[in-house]
């Protein structure tokens, strides 16, 4: 199995039309390890490369567990994670909308979200024994965003400020856009996204990424929530 420089627990769509569009509007499909060409939209406010540059290395997921370096062995965290599925459901939620988060566009779940929160805490304490402590640039990169005390405190101890009660789920579909932009972006992508929203939206596996020498995200493998 290829090693990685860092790893991450993600939500990853299954294969299917949802998946299909997301890699192509990223342009990186994480599953095949492959660049995707852009859709071609009509009515956006600049092209799609440039709206989607900053998660394109990430590929289209959702986040559990932030990116990390290993403290150990690759296949302990295999193991571990296959124990993780073993006891621990799949979490169903109502559905996806296309939501605006600050500067950016995302999907969003509706629904009940504290099962999918649960999960999220979870996954985040059960496999932080992998997890390297982060380093100091790494420390300060993150505290230049301004973070509140608690935030700081999740930071110190899980390696990420915004996990546990700071966790919000999303699907990330563009990088920071002007307000205007982004009421462009999300009118456009509106009536071809509304049709690949899946309802109910099942998080049926966790997705284990790992990011090459190059910055991009691939997908390892899935493990199945079975418990």
């Amino acid at each position: 199995m290829e090693k990685f420089k860092r790893y991450a627990i993600y939500y990853a769509p299954e294969p299917g039309a949802l998946a299909d569009f997301a890699a192509a509007w990223l342009g990186w499909d994480p599953v095949l390890g492959v660049v995707v060409a852009h859709p071609d939209l009509p009515r956006l406010p600049c092209p799609v490369a440039q709206i989607t540059e900053a998660p394109r290395k990430y590929g289209f997921h959702g986040t559990l567990k932030p990116p990390f370096r290993l403290s150990g062995p690759l296949e302990a965290l295999i193991a571990d994670l296959e124990a993780f599925g073993r006891t621990h459901a799949p979490v169903v939620l109502d559905g996806l909308r296309l939501s605006q988060i600050g500067r950016f566009l995302a999907l969003t779940p509706t629904g009940d979200l504290a099962p999918l929160e649960r999960l999220a805490g979870e996954v985040v304490s059960a496999l932080d024994a992998h997890r390297a402590p982060a380093g100091e640039a790494e420390l300060a990169r993150r505290r230049a965003a301004g973070l509140t005390p608690r935030q700081e405190a999740l930071l110190a101890k899980w390696g990420y400020p915004y996990v546990m009660e700071e966790f919000k789920f999303h699907l990330t579909l563009s990088g920071k856009l002007t307000k205007e932009e982004a009421v462009a972006t999300k009118d456009a992508l509106a009536p071809i996204l509304a049709p690949l929203l899946p309802t109910p939206f099942v998080i049926r596996d966790l997705c284990l990424f790992g990011e090459a020498d190059d910055g991009r995200f691939h997908l390892v493998h899935r493990y199945t929530l079975s418990g």
